[in-house]
């Protein structure tokens, strides 16, 4: 096809700035459409974003004759159901991150194109800024000799701002999924996946330990590299500092870099330090958007796919499975079930 013509399903935040006007500013690509659930906010969002057509259901945007693909852009908790329907009408899809409230979702999701032959990709942009490309190159090209070892840290004080009376949809797991790890955590985990392989041997636990919400607010995990290399990584989102580290260390220098900040990509070797800064696009999913669009017309591949999600997807499962007691199924139907007994004691 010549150009892409979107849908928007979920007008909401994210599109305003990330995404949206990316469909419109990417070679190839139009946005045509869009869905909210409140017509109005729906129309006030295309009048102010020269989008021709809104509607308040999805299926009249999935069934518009005009939009060839659509993006699901809602809460998780409405992916499974949204991107089906996208499949079964026949259309490729591009689905925010993550994928679904867990793998197994995902898997449905991620079969279902599959079997239909249809594109599936998901919302993982980080694959595509040029910073995260940089580190990439490095890496193959051997700037650090063998990789021997991979650390991320982050820490943020969310727990101050969540309130129990007026939680946000992205620390409710029926919406989500869980709490921060699956919004902020499943970036990481999918850049390294891009970075590193696919990876394997994974541990890990999760706890909450000072937030008034019921989801974990601390991971943490080791993991092997896809060639062996060993790896940790924490998620502290109840601290009272700021953290956002990854390291990548070799036979012959370290990579450091900021995963979510725009601090330069830094290579420490024998011979001192090189530092790569980099500005990431003001619509930063454009990048990403690009290659969908590109591949969405037959000129390039992309990488971030239902198949990539989905290894993102399982590894977050099976770092988050003993604290939801399982989530092989709707474990956001039964709370009672998670563990909870992680906080101190009164007193204590």
């Amino acid at each position: 096809m010549d150009t892409v013509r979107w849908g928007i399903i979920g007008c909401g935040d994210v599109t305003e700035v990330k995404s949206g006007p990316a469909l419109q500013y990417a070679e190839g690509s139009r946005l045509v459409a869009v869905m909210r659930r409140n017509r109005e906010l729906a129309e006030d969002y295309a009048r102010r974003h020269g989008v021709p057509r809104w509607y308040g259901d999805a299926a009249s945007l999935i069934g518009d004759a005009e939009v060839d693909a659509v993006y699901v852009a809602s809460p998780p908790g409405n992916h499974l159901e949204s991107a089906l329907a996208v499949c079964a009408a026949g259309k490729p899809a591009y689905v925010e991150k993550p994928l679904a409230r867990n793998h197994d979702e995902t898997l449905k999701i991620a079969d279902a194109f599959r079997s239909a032959g249809l594109p599936l990709f998901a919302a993982y942009y980080r694959r595509a800024l040029p910073r995260f490309l940089k580190v990439r190159e490095l890496l193959t090209t051997g700037k650090i000799g063998m990789l021997t070892s991979v650390s991320y840290r982050q820490t943020t004080s969310d727990h101050r701002t969540m309130k129990a009376d007026a939680l946000p949809w992205r620390v409710q797991a029926e919406h989500s999924g869980g709490g921060l790890f699956l919004d902020v955590g499943s970036h990481t985990l999918d850049l390294l996946d891009f970075l590193v392989g696919p990876l394997r041997e994974v541990h890990g636990l999760a706890v909450n330990r000072a937030s008034e919400y019921r989801v974990e607010d601390g991971v943490a995990m080791e993991f092997l590299t896809e060639e062996g290399a060993p790896g940790t990584a924490s998620w502290n989102f109840a601290g009272g500092a700021l953290e956002d580290r990854l390291e990548l260390t070799g036979t012959d220098g370290r990579i450091s870099c900021t995963v979510f900040g725009t601090e330069p990509v830094v290579v420490a070797t024998r011979r001192g330090d090189d530092a790569f800064p980099f500005k990431n696009p003001y619509h930063i999913q454009q990048p990403l958007i690009q290659e969908v669009v590109n591949s969405l017309r037959g000129t390039a591949t992309c990488s971030s796919t239902g198949e990539s999600a989905a290894r993102t997807a399982l590894v977050m499962d099976t770092v988050l499975s003993e604290y939801y007691g399982g989530r092989g199924d709707a474990f956001w139907s039964r709370p009672e079930t998670w563990e909870h007994g992680t906080r101190p004691a009164p007193g204590r």
